[in-house]
């Protein structure tokens, strides 16, 4: 495949170049992405994750913007998973590349006191955006998928299937902290997906356990002793704004001083 050293940007003081990315690549994204890029990602190797994102995904100009703002390739492949001890190599890889830490689901408007419930139905109203802040890949099968096991029921929150794995995806939505026991509810759900589900020809079924506060050290303790591949994240409704931005917004005070000087 032929190679290229692309010149992308330079200055007075730096001059930054991509080394060896290919010709392909660099003519498969529009010259409007390329100026995003410029502007927005200084690191050359990250640059290049999110144009080969860009060709993978066929992200928009603004969604590219949006991935970017949101440091989608700093959250990737940051959840605390057992999967080095449960998937074999180079499986337990890929499926650690998959996941990310936090998502971010800040398209939902919901108060600080929702329910769990709540959350699950926001993000399926909202499932063109859920997939992609997901990632690539994953295919929604249901929600509240119904387990008739030992004449009980049991209802998985989310259910996907990942494409690019070949396996599915248990997800469990949780408010709060990370809970050990969480992890053995967890377990339980993959075992049932793995027999009733699986096909002879997929991969083994992980789970992703969603929390607000996923305690990492507690979660690393408590996957030790799980059978099954598990990962767990935390989840963010709205996204962090820069500092600089936080600095030139006005504080409650100020804009309740504006309203009763306009009132007056």
């Amino acid at each position: 495949m032929p190679q290229v050293v692309a010149q992308i940007e330079s200055g007075p003081k730096v001059q930054q170049t991509v080394a060896f990315l290919t010709v392909e690549l660099i003519q498969s994204i529009p010259w409007g992405h390329h100026n995003v890029l410029m502007a927005k990602v200084k690191d050359p190797t990250t640059r290049q994750w999110y144009m080969q994102a860009t060709v993978e995904n066929g992200w928009s100009r603004n969604i590219l913007v949006m991935q970017i703002e949101s440091a989608a390739y700093n959250r990737l492949g940051q959840a605390t998973t057992n999967f080095a001890k449960r998937l074999p190599a180079p499986d337990s890889d890929l499926a650690q590349q998959s996941l990310k830490d936090p998502y971010i689901f800040d398209f939902l408007t919901m108060e600080s006191d929702f329910h769990e419930r709540e959350l699950e139905t926001g993000l399926i109203v909202h499932l063109e955006k859920f997939l992609m802040e997901l990632g690539r890949g994953f295919a929604f099968v249901g929600r509240q998928y119904h387990l008739d096991i030992g004449e009980k029921d049991f209802y998985i929150d989310l259910l996907f299937y990942h494409l690019i794995l070949r396996r599915y995806v248990v997800i469990e939505l949780k408010r709060g902290d990370f809970k050990p026991e969480y992890a053995g509810k967890m377990n339980f759900y993959c075992s049932v997906v793995d027999d009733k589900l699986r096909h002879e020809t997929d991969n083994p079924t992980i789970g992703l356990i969603l929390c607000q506060k996923p305690n990492r050290i507690i979660a690393e303790y408590t996957l030790r002793g799980v059978d099954k591949p598990i990962g767990v994240s935390g989840y963010e409704l709205t996204r962090a704004l820069p500092e600089s931005l936080q600095s030139s917004l006005p504080s409650i005070e100020q804009i309740e001083q504006e309203l009763e000087r306009d009132e007056s």
